[in-house]
Formats: structure tokens, C-alpha cells, sequence
């Protein structure tokens, strides 16, 4: 890549020797599938966030559906949850026959909003579980998130597919409720291409997500086709699925997860540049920061009125300038089926709506050339100053 021409992705994963001499190994080994590589996978990120144990799956939305289901979530049930988040976070609740109440999200952030909840909690019954999430790697006010499901006797689930290596005083994001999911698409900060991470306090609770991972087998083919004596003999104790994590992928994880401290260094340095270069800009709101922001995304907002065109025209001048960008994210309840569903309208969650109408995400990833971030800033820059409202 040539970072002074060429076009600059506003992701791009980080992959090395370390990674391509991991998956080489699996492939000369005999064994693809989830074996003893996504085992020791789960053993070195359980040991990285501090837990007793992790599981692995082949996406975040997997882990989402299972920690559901191990919730015992289904048909009549409620959950709560944020329209600002990847469709999911919601759909999960769909696949079990339960429904979904969404709840805006924060003023100061885009995570959701406490006092809101508070409310919903209050009013509705037959809720099942809350799902808040970590939106761009800035942890939830999780402190009082933690306090309302508490009082409301209702587990708190965290979809920290962003939050990862987000660490707080109390302890890594995912940690702090009842279950955690973290994931590791192609874009995340740190990857496997396709995949994910459950982490969960209640041991019982990891073991039903461990058997329902697996169309619910009471043993992983792993112990069935390695043991020297005879063991082909299984049963099969539910209706599960599958959601397992082959050794290819769980190799490049273990990979990742040796840089993730050097991944975060990096992404924090470049926030630390847009933040300082941005920071005096009229035109555009900085993202709310955190000492514990892994910096999955850098979403910028304009501010309403400060330039001659909009997000999207602004989107499309820094595509001309050789600069990709994203939007993060629809809010769900502006989508046809959840408006539909739920009889919404755009207004409904004022917070989302606005925050999804100024926003943008900017490239910011580890490996990204300083020519790059630099090249970003002017492009962003020129595109302020040639845009900018009359007063």
C-alpha cells in the first residue's frame, strides 16, 4: 500500500508471519475443526480478561443467540436493548420468539441510557435480560447499568463485539455482567476473519452454552477422534446448533490476542492525533473518550448547521479525496422490519436518530501508516474549510 495514493479503508486487519505460520500449522496438522488450538484459544483469552473460563464461536451473533438461550429467554419474553447497534444484538431475541424493547441511548455517548432504562424496567414486565452495548469501544456507564438489573433481579448481557481489549478499574469489558460476547470479524481490533469469544460468571451457564454450541452432543468430536481406544459413541442431550470455532481461525486468534496490547497502543496513538487535530474544529463533535476506549471505531459528527452540506455529501467529498469512511449505525428502529414490527417512527429514539444523521467513521486501525492518519486529517480538514456555512 502506498500510503501517500492510494485509497485509504477506513478498517483493514493486521496480519503477519506470526498469523500465516499459526494457520500453516493447522493445516499440516490433520486436524481443521474446532480441536485443541480453539481450546488453548479459550484458555489464553480466559487467563487475558481474568476469567475462569471462555468459549469459543464462530461469530459474535452466535454468542449473542446462545447467551440467550442459556438465559432461558424464549416465546413471551422481553428483552431490552439499544436501536443503536448492529441488527444482531435485536435478532437474536427474534430467533428465540421473544420481542424486543428498544431503549435510546445517551446523550453524552451512544451506549444506553441509564435513566431510560430505568424507566422501561420500572413500567414493562416479563423482561428477560438487558443487552447494552459497547458502541465503538467506549464502555457503557456500567456502573449503573450493573445497579438497575441488580435492583430488577434481570441479567445484564454486554455485546462487546467493539470492546475489546477495553479495560476498566473493575475489571476488561464483557467481565462485568452476568454474560459477555466479544467478536472477532474481519474488522474488529483483533480478528479471525469470522468468529467470537462467550465469557460468563455462572459456570452452569457456559456449560449449556458449551453443549447448545454443538448440536447439543455430549461430547466435542475432538475427545470422540483422537482418543487411541475406540470412542465414537455420542448422545445428544438438546436441539442445539452450530456455532463452533474451527482451529484454522482459532490459530490466527491466538495470534491476535499475543498483539492485542500492541493493537491497542496503536489505535489509541492514532485517536490521540485526530482528537488533537480536530479538537479546535467548529464543524465536528469529537467522540466521547474514555480511559478505557479500545478505539474500534473513530465516529466524528458534524454539527448541525456549521457546513453547507451534510453527512452525507461530507462522506462523499472524502471519498473523492482517496479517504473511506462508514456510518455506525442505522439506528434499527428507522429499518422496515423492526418499524413495521413494533409500529415505530424515526422520531421515536430522538438520541439515535440525530447521533445516526451527524455521524461518520474514520479510518483508524493498527498497521495504518503515519502518512495515512495525516493524509485523513487534511482530507477532513479541506473539507471543513471548504464547506463551512456562512454566518
Amino acid at each position: 500500500m502506498n500510503p501517500s495514493t492510494d485509497f485509504i479503508p477506513y478498517a483493514r486487519p493486521c496480519i503477519g508471519p506470526e498469523e500465516e505460520a499459526a494457520v500453516l500449522e493447522v493445516l499440516r496438522s490433520g486436524w481443521l475443526t474446532t480441536g485443541k488450538v480453539a481450546k488453548a484459544f479459550e484458555e489464553e483469552f480466559a487467563a487475558f480478561v481474568g476469567c475462569p473460563s471462555a468459549l469459543t464461536v464462530n461469530s459474535a451473533t452466535s454468542g449473542l443467540h446462545l447467551a440467550l438461550e442459556a438465559l432461558g429467554v424464549g416465546p413471551g419474553d422481553k428483552i431490552v436493548t439499544s436501536p443503536y447497534t448492529f441488527v444482531a444484538t435485536a435478532a437474536v431475541a427474534r430467533h428465540l420468539g421473544a420481542e424486543v424493547i428498544f431503549c435510546d441511548v445517551a446523550k453524552e455517548d451512544y451506549s444506553i441510557d441509564p435513566g431510560r432504562l430505568e424507566a422501561i424496567l420500572a413500567k414493562e414486565k416479563g423482561i428477560k435480560a438487558v443487552i447494552a452495548i459497547h458502541i465503538g469501544g467506549k464502555p457503557c456507564q456500567m456502573d449503573r447499568l450493573l445497579a438497575l438489573c441488580a435492583k430488577a433481579g434481570i441479567p445484564l448481557v454486554e455485546d462487546s463485539a467493539h470492546a475489546f481489549p477495553s479495560k476498566l478499574e473493575e475489571g476488561y469489558a464483557g467481565t462485568l455482567g452476568d454474560i459477555g460476547v466479544y467478536s472477532f470479524y474481519a474488522n474488529k481490533t483483533m480478528t479471525t476473519g469470522e468468529g467470537g469469544m462467550i465469557v460468563a460468571r455462572d459456570p452452569k451457564i457456559l456449560k449449556r452454552m458449551a453443549t447448545m454450541r454443538s448440536h447439543g452432543f455430549d461430547r466435542d468430536a475432538w475427545d470422540r477422534y483422537t482418543s487411541t481406544k475406540p470412542a465414537w459413541y455420542y448422545d445428544v442431550v438438546e436441539a442445539g446448533y452450530k456455532y463452533n470455532l474451527p482451529d484454522l481461525l482459532a490459530a490466527l486468534g491466538r495470534a491476535q490476542l499475543r498483539k492485542a496490547p500492541a493493537f491497542l497502543a496503536e489505535r489509541q496513538a492514532i485517536a490521540g492525533i485526530y482528537i488533537e487535530a480536530f479538537k479546535h474544529e467548529e464543524a465536528l463533535v469529537l467522540p466521547p473518550s474514555h480511559p478505557a476506549h479500545s478505539w474500534h471505531l473513530f465516529a466524528l459528527r458534524l454539527r448541525p448547521g456549521a457546513l453547507r452540506i451534510g453527512r452525507d455529501e461530507f462522506i462523499q467529498a472524502l471519498a473523492g479525496r482517496g479517504i473511506g469512511t462508514s456510518v455506525h449505525f442505522i439506528p434499527l428502529h428507522t429499518m422496515k422490519y423492526w418499524s413495521e414490527r413494533y409500529h415505530l417512527h424515526p422520531g421515536d429514539f430522538p438520541e439515535a436518530l440525530a447521533k445516526f444523521q451527524a455521524s461518520l467513521s474514520i479510518p483508524i486501525w493498527h498497521g495504518m501508516p503515519k502518512e495515512s492518519v495525516e493524509r485523513v486529517v487534511g482530507a477532513i480538514r479541506e473539507t471543513c474549510l471548504e464547506n463551512r456555512a456562512r454566518t
